[in-house]
């Protein structure tokens, strides 16, 4: 297993610890988590997965850079890429909308979308393809990310004047979703129907 994929299978990890978190029922075990009180209320639970998605988004950079710089980009490296951007957006995605921060419509567009990809790469390998990741998809994960971290610190410091850049770049990254989805299917629908 080369550096890169290391750094993928690293930030399952993350994404399992942020994914406990968040979920874990600390008041059920008498464990109070505090809100720190300035001017906006930070939940420190909230603070502390943000912390730990900042480092995952950090190896998602590094194990693609890595990867094309030293030659090392591998199908294995490839598909587990695909699946830990998956493992650390679609669950967060899912309690912030059970925590009442998002729209249900945004994590069921975002799975949706993950679901006909995947089903394309899954044919597609089964015919001995890969489908690589596409500008639209990038462009999608990167806001999805930079939305995402915004909104584990509260939209800090744009909170301040009242711009909600957080969810700008979550609604954006929903929209790029849905192209990259439809470019997906339209760049491969040939192996999906060939017999």
């Amino acid at each position: 297993m080369n550096l890169p994929t290391k750094l993928t299978v690293a930030r399952i990890v993350f994404s399992i610890i942020l994914i406990g978190v968040l979920v874990f029922p600390f008041d059920m075990i008498g464990v109070e988590i505090p809100v720190v009180r300035t001017v906006i209320d930070l939940d420190l639970r909230y603070v502390i997965a943000g912390c730990i998605f900042i480092i995952a988004c950090i190896t998602d950079f590094f194990d693609g850079y890595l990867a094309r710089k030293y030659d090392m980009v591998t199908n294995r490296g490839k598909i587990l890429d695909a699946i830990a951007d998956k493992i650390l957006v679609n669950p967060i995605l899912i309690v912030f909308t059970a925590e009442g921060l998002i729209h249900p419509l945004i994590p069921v567009i975002v799975v949706a979308r993950d679901i006909v990809v995947d089903t394309i790469r899954m044919e597609a390998a089964s015919k001995g393809k890969v489908v690589a990741a596409i500008h639209s998809g990038k462009i999608k994960t990167a806001t999805m990310m930079i939305g995402m971290t915004l909104l584990f610190f509260s939209n800090m410091p744009f909170e301040y004047v009242g711009i909600r850049v957080d969810l700008f770049f979550i609604y954006f990254a929903t929209i790029m979703s849905l192209v990259s989805m439809v470019q997906y299917y339209s760049m491969n629908k040939n192996i999906l129907f060939e017999d």
